[in-house]
């Protein structure tokens, strides 16, 4: 069995990826702390269940897009602000990159994506290779090649219009 030292090992060694995905998809810092604490408690439900430890990083982004997603559409009842937040905690890292011009303007064009777009694009920008992606978000590697390629394309068009 798997013990607990291990999953914290892991959780220190691969939780740069759960914030990657949790600024993808919120804007708010307390929603991406509470979207870090889901995403940690489905990643503990799931662990004995994980087989490859060796390499768990598939596995921690495909918990971590799934629960964003999933609080993204619990929240959804609630008001939609479209402006960027203003940044309280300097010494956040991950607010300290949104800070930043050219980031806050992908960012903002990147969350105008659908869910899933998202996703497809932030495991590629991480070097994932399609069949990875594929494992990940369960699609077929052609169908990912197609919705990358429309991705891409749709931030284009988003950026332009910033």
């Amino acid at each position: 069995m798997k013990s607990r030292r291990s999953f914290l090992n892991m959780l220190s060694a691969y939780q740069g990826i759960i914030h990657k995905v949790g600024l993808l998809y919120f804007r708010d810092l307390a929603e991406r702390e509470d979207n870090f604490q889901e995403t940690v408690f489905q990643l503990w439900r799931s662990y004995p269940r994980l087989k490859n430890t060796e390499n768990p990083s598939s596995w921690i982004y495909a918990v971590a897009i799934n629960t964003s997603i999933t609080q993204l559409k619990r929240k959804s009842r609630m008001e939609y602000r479209k402006d960027l937040p203003d940044i309280q905690d300097e010494k956040d890292v991950f607010e300290q990159i949104a800070r930043n011009e050219e980031t806050e303007i992908l960012l903002k064009a990147i969350r105008q994506l659908n869910e899933i777009d998202r996703s497809l694009l932030l495991l590629f920008l991480e070097e994932k290779s399609y069949k990875e992606i594929s494992v990940i978000l369960g699609m077929s590697v052609s169908n990912v090649g197609v919705r990358i390629n429309r991705a891409k394309s749709e931030l284009k068009k988003n950026l332009k219009n910033t």
